[in-house]
């Protein structure tokens, strides 16, 4: 049996558009027609509709299984994605939850513990405070101990700073009694100084250093009962007869204050004697100056002064 020609030998000659060439028209090739066919006569046709060849009737995909069920598998719609042959488990009733789930946060608040952290950062501030308090503490109380306890009078040698206290009250008798002269103010250069003995002073303390002008002492008095007049007394040593000007108020006594060698002795040790005048008082506070100015002799050692409402002498 001889077979037929079944059209082309090769598939690129197996051309349905064979009909447009002159070879193909050559070779019997025809433009389609109603049935569908086209192309050489008594050819095999070999085109098909997309999915229409079958190969021992339709085929189907195994369904697949899970924990022993069989998972029927639906047709994909427009849009959906066909069932793959493998599922997650989560994607089956009662299986694993299909989304990861945040944890919960048993805490009161988000992130760090703050105020826990505040109060450590509190405690550590206090502790540190605390230290330095007791390590001045323990400084001060070294301290005390390498002085061991000395007392802040000086000695002979050294000078005593004024006491900030220069004002005296007066007694309800118009009186008041010695003042230490070292707790007066010092003007113009005074000082105070404790080498030469026998003054009647705490700590033997008494003012020098009146050789230039405009150095003395200023005494503030409150409480005068009374205008009139007062004695002012002064206890001083002096080996050559001196005198320096007393002023009341910012105002220059008629005379001069005397502050002579009643003793007689060269000694300053033994020359400590008192003097007095009687200049005159305003009621209220009053001011007391006791000074070097031009034309005053004022080598003299100021121990103490003191106040007597009237007039007085030293015998009184």
């Amino acid at each position: 049996m001889t077979p037929g020609d079944n059209g082309a030998s090769t598939p690129e000659d197996d051309d349905p558009f064979g009909y447009l060439y002159a070879d193909g028209q050559a070779r019997g090739a025809q433009p389609p027609s109603g049935s569908g066919g086209y192309g050489y006569p008594h050819q095999v046709s070999r085109v098909r509709s997309v999915g229409e060849r079958t190969y021992g009737g339709p085929q189907q995909a195994p369904q697949p299984q899970y924990g022993g069920q069989t998972i029927p598998q639906q047709p994909a719609g427009y849009g959906q994605q066909p069932n793959a042959a493998y599922q997650a488990p989560e994607t089956f009733p009662g299986g694993a939850p299909t989304s990861r789930q945040a944890p919960q946060n048993t805490g009161r608040g988000r992130g760090p513990n703050t105020k826990g952290l505040l109060i450590g950062a509190v405690a550590v501030v206090a502790a540190v405070v605390i230290g330095i308090s007791l390590a001045m503490m323990n400084g001060n109380g070294d301290d005390d101990k390498a002085s061991g306890g000395a007392s802040t009078t000086p000695s002979q040698s050294q000078s005593a700073s004024p006491s900030p206290s220069s004002t005296s009250s007066v007694s309800a008798s118009g009186d008041i009694a010695p003042v230490d002269a070292k707790t007066f103010h010092l003007d113009g250069g005074a000082s105070t100084a404790s080498d030469v003995k026998g003054a009647k002073s705490q700590g033997g303390i008494y003012v020098t250093n009146f050789s230039q002008t405009g150095a003395g002492v200023t005494w503030t008095v409150n409480g005068i009962p009374s205008d009139g007049l007062y004695t002012v007394y002064a206890h001083y040593s002096a080996v050559q007869d001196q005198s320096m000007t007393l002023s009341i108020n910012g105002k220059t006594f008629g005379s001069k204050f005397p502050l002579n060698n009643y003793t007689g002795q060269s000694d300053p040790t033994k020359a400590w004697t008192t003097s007095y005048t009687y200049p005159t008082l305003t009621k209220g506070t009053n001011v007391i100056s006791l000074s070097c100015q031009s034309g005053d002799s004022c080598d003299v050692l100021l121990d103490q002064m003191w106040l007597r409402q009237g007039k007085h002498t030293n015998k009184d």
